[in-house]
């Protein structure tokens, strides 16, 4: 279920990405503080990107990522990052310690890989509400209306309809 959830909010902004120039993909919005819906892209990249390529030493450190400007400027490249990471986020569950500097103390918090998935699931969903912010407005822009809303509010809401 965790994959299918993931699967389904990273195709949600494959098809955002798939309707975007990239010169609104990197265009600073008022709305974000002047963010783009590139930076905020990238960093959902980069956050799975990390679990990826640090789940086999066992150390997870968020805060170790490339920034890849490439990511947040190039709409074909963004999606091609995520397919990537649609093709390799199916791993067995294992122990990780998740590393994190705090006020200059080095902290490691046990974790597994399972966790740390619905972690970055949550995290790109909180960044695609930012970006809804951004693409709301657009009369061209078509995106789901749960984009960038939580699993537990769509569920929430399935409820309260009955």
């Amino acid at each position: 279920m965790l994959i299918a959830s993931i699967t389904k909010t990273l195709n949600e902004l494959l098809d955002l990405l798939s309707q975007i120039s990239d010169t609104d993909y990197s265009c600073p919005c008022h709305q974000l503080s002047n963010a783009t819906i590139g930076e905020h892209t990238r960093h959902s990249i980069e956050m799975f990107q990390c679990l990826e390529s640090q789940y086999e030493n066992g150390i997870v450190n968020y805060d170790i990522r490339k920034r890849d400007h490439l990511i947040q400027t190039n709409t074909d490249f963004a999606q091609k990052c995520i397919l990537q990471i649609l093709n390799q986020i199916e791993k067995p569950n294992k122990s990780l310690q998740l590393q994190q500097i705090v006020d200059g103390e080095e902290l490691l918090i046990d974790t597994n890989y399972n966790r740390e998935l619905l972690y970055n699931l949550e995290h790109c969903i909180h960044h695609q509400a930012l970006i809804k912010v951004a693409v709301i407005q657009s009369e061209t822009i078509k995106i789901d209306e749960n984009f960038g809303v939580a699993r537990s509010t769509i569920e929430y809401r399935k409820q309260c309809a009955q």
